[in-house]
C-alpha cells in the first residue's frame, strides 16, 4: 500500500502521467528562490539551455553570470562571490562539475564552507546517446565524502524545485545532482521535502525486502512493488533523496521490519548512495543489503531505456532482485 501520509499524485500508475526531466526542477526553483532572496545568483558554463539556467536569466538577467567553457573558474568565481554574500549556483554537466573541477570545489567551496550550490546536470546512463564522456556516475561518491557538504538526487521535476529553494535557504555547500530524460512526476506540491529526511513511499507491516532509492529511480521501485504485491510478494520503498546527511533513523527502522535490503541508484554501486546506505547499517543495524546500479563499468551511447535495461536499473530487473534476495535469505 502507499503510505496515507504522503501526498502522491493521484495518476502515478497511469501510463499518461506527467513527466518532466528533473533540470526543469533547477529551471524553476532558481526562479523562486531569485524572487524571495535577491542574493541568488545563477552562474554557467556555456550551457544555459541544456541546464535551464537560462529560465533565471530570462527573469533575473542582471543576476545571471555566462561563464563560458571554464568550469574551474565556474566553481572559483562562485566561491568568490559567496565570501561576498551572494547565494551562487553554478551549473554544468556533472560530467564536467564537479567531473573536471573537483579540486576548485574541493579547496575553494568546501574547505571555506562557502554557501555555493553546485549542480551537476545530465547525471547517470539516462544521458543517452551522448556516451561514457558525459555519463558521469562517480559524482555521489566525489561529493559525499568531501566534508560538510550536502549531496542531494530529486526524484522527480517538482521535488527537484522544492531542492533548489531549500538548498538557497541552507547555510553551506550543497550539491545536487539532475537528470536530462523526461521522468514520471509521481510527487506533487504537497509532498513534504527536507535535507535530511527520507520519504516512504509504498509500505507494508511486514514487508519481505526493504527497497531503498534515490532518484528519478524511486519511481521504478515503485511500478515493482506493485508488480511484486499483485504476486503476494510484500515490499516497502523508501525514497532517500537526501543521501548527506542521511535520514539514519528511517534507514534503519525500514531494516528493522524488512529485514533484508536492496539499494537502487544510477551511480556506481562503489561509493555511492549504495555505499552510504551499507555504512550506516553496518554501524547501527547489520543486514544483508544487495546493491543495485552500474557494476563498475563506464556508460555507453544508446537510447536512455535501452541503457537503464542493460545496466539493469529498470522495475523489471528490481523484480528479479527482489524475488532472488528473497529466496537467499
Amino acid at each position: 500500500m502507499i503510505s496515507q501520509t504522503l501526498k502522491l499524485s493521484s495518476d502515478i500508475f497511469s501510463p499518461d502521467i506527467e513527466q518532466k526531466p528533473t533540470r526543469d526542477g533547477f529551471g524553476t526553483g532558481t526562479v523562486e528562490a531569485g524572487k524571495k532572496n535577491e542574493n541568488v545568483v545563477v552562474l554557467c558554463a556555456d550551457l544555459k539551455e541544456s541546464t535551464r539556467a537560462e529560465w533565471f536569466e530570462k527573469e533575473f538577467p542582471d543576476r545571471f553570470v555566462e561563464i563560458g567553457v571554464a568550469e574551474q573558474n565556474l566553481a572559483t568565481v562562485g566561491s568568490g562571490m559567496a565570501a561576498m554574500g551572494k547565494i551562487p549556483f553554478v551549473a554544468s554537466y556533472a560530467a564536467f562539475s564537479p567531473g573536471r573541477n573537483y579540486e576548485q570545489i574541493r579547496t575553494t567551496i568546501a574547505l571555506n564552507e562557502q554557501h555555493v550550490v553546485v549542480c551537476g546536470m545530465h547525471a547517470g546512463v539516462s544521458v543517452g546517446p551522448d556516451g561514457a564522456t558525459h555519463q558521469m556516475l562517480e559524482d555521489i561518491g566525489l561529493m559525499r565524502m568531501l566534508p560538510g557538504m550536502v549531496v542531494l538526487v530529486p526524484g522527480d521535476a517538482e521535488e527537484a524545485h522544492k531542492a533548489v529553494v531549500a538548498a538557497a535557504e541552507h547555510n553551506g555547500p550543497v550539491y545536487i545532482r539532475f537528470g536530462r530524460t523526461a521522468s514520471p512526476t509521481f510527487t506533487t506540491k504537497e509532498t513534504p521535502f527536507e535535507i535530511g529526511k527520507a520519504l516512504s513511499l509504498w509500505e507494508h507491516e511486514k514487508p519481505r525486502v526493504a527497497i531503498m532509492s534515490c532518484g528519478t529511480l524511486s519511481y521504478q521501485a515503485l511500478l515493482a512493488a506493485r508488480a511484486l504485491a499483485a504476486e503476494g510478494i510484500e515490499v516497502s520503498v523508501l525514497h532517500v533523496p537526501s543521501i548527506k546527511p542521511l535520514d539514519t533513523e528511517a534507514v534503519v527502522q525500514a531494516a528493522k521490519r524488512a529485514g533484508r535490503v536492496i539499494t537502487l541508484e544510477e551511480h556506481q554501486v562503489m561509493g555511492g548512495f549504495g555505499s552510504a546506505i551499507a555504512e550506516c547499517l553496518s554501524e547501527h543495524y547489520p543486514v544483508p543489503v544487495r546493491r543495485m546500479g552500474v557494476q563498475d563499468a563506464f556508460g555507453q551511447s544508446g537510447k536512455p531505456e535501452e541503457l537503464m535495461e542493460h545496466y539493469g536499473l529498470s522495475a523489471t530487473h528490481i523484480i528479479k532482485v527482489v524475488k532472488s534476495f528473497n529466496a537467499v535469505y
